[in-house]
């Protein structure tokens, strides 16, 4: 799977994060040569005349948001090449149209204070992320200024060779710095005195393991063309390493699979994935194969 060169779908509310997706999308459709389509959903109504005069009302604000988002995009020396005002459930028209336009890649705020509050509020940002067929990436705080220093997180499942892949295109495609990291779960500590062989044989069977992952996961990027800056191997509670070490790092991206499957089946399940969008201070990207989804 590739997703650059590709179509950016970019979902806005109006809102601060949206404003800084927008950097993000215009800057990362410049550095891989994609197509940058803009999204608003406007709230729908039931179809009889009480609320006509409600369902024009947000029809129009939408308007007023998609057509202010294209000109800050064009301020920014982006070009948009289609908008869509889409009627309807926001997180519902963003995974359709991505689909219908066969998106490469979903960018979206992680929570909306903007005027159309339903678009990228965190509900909608988490449920396009479960259900969108393409990678989707989660901004906040900040921009992704590229080049940019960016940090993957692995454990060796189906989905992190894919997130791998993808974040090597990256990095090649915007010459940014790529860092590596595999995290192996961590036991409950127990007093020397005390401590039992079998559990400390599970310990170091477990670190061995991940960094396995780690060195195979390196080679895989290298493979692909791209360089690893540095390689982390981390012992904890999977979702708060990663969360922990791109801050240590200053790292501008995450990049991890939506769910593991590998050997070290703590690393990239779901819930793990969804803990690194909700507390990471930069935006994240989520990547997950098709056929998941279709399942």
């Amino acid at each position: 799977m590739s997703i650059f060169s590709t179509k950016i779908l970019f979902a806005t509310d109006g809102s601060r994060d949206a404003e800084v997706t927008a950097t993000t999308a215009v800057g990362l459709a410049r550095a891989t040569g994609s197509e940058l389509h803009v999204v608003t959903a406007a709230e729908e109504y039931p179809h009889y005349e009480p609320y006509w005069p409600l369902a024009e009302h947000s029809r129009q604000l939408a308007q007023e948001v998609l057509d202010k988002q294209v000109k800050r995009i064009e301020h920014l020396g982006g070009a948009v090449d289609q908008n869509h005002l889409r009627i309807g459930t926001a997180a519902e028209e963003v995974v359709s149209l991505a689909e219908e336009i066969g998106a490469g890649l979903v960018a979206m705020g992680s929570r909306g204070r903007g005027r159309i509050r339903r678009l990228a509020m965190g509900s909608v940002s988490h449920s396009v992320v479960r259900h969108a067929h393409c990678p989707v990436m989660v901004v906040r705080w900040k921009p992704v200024v590229f080049p940019a220093k960016m940090l993957l997180a692995t454990d060796g499942s189906d989905d992190a060779a894919l997130a791998a892949q993808i974040a090597a295109e990256l990095a090649q495609s915007t010459n940014s710095e790529l860092h590596v990291v595999s995290v192996a779960a961590e036991y409950p500590y127990v007093y020397e005195a005390y401590y039992d062989v079998g559990l400390a044989e599970e310990v170091e069977r477990t670190r061995q393991e991940a960094q396995k992952v780690l060195e195979e996961q390196t080679q895989k990027v290298g493979k692909a063309g791209a360089s690893i800056a540095q390689s982390h191997l981390r012992v904890g509670a999977v979702d708060e390493e990663i969360v922990v070490l791109a801050e240590e790092e200053g790292t501008d991206l995450i990049v991890l699979g939506s769910r593991g499957l590998g050997g070290v089946r703590r690393a990239l399940m779901g819930s793990v994935s969804d803990s690194v969008v909700r507390h990471a201070h930069c935006p994240v990207l989520v990547v997950r194969q098709e056929e998941e989804q279709a399942a």
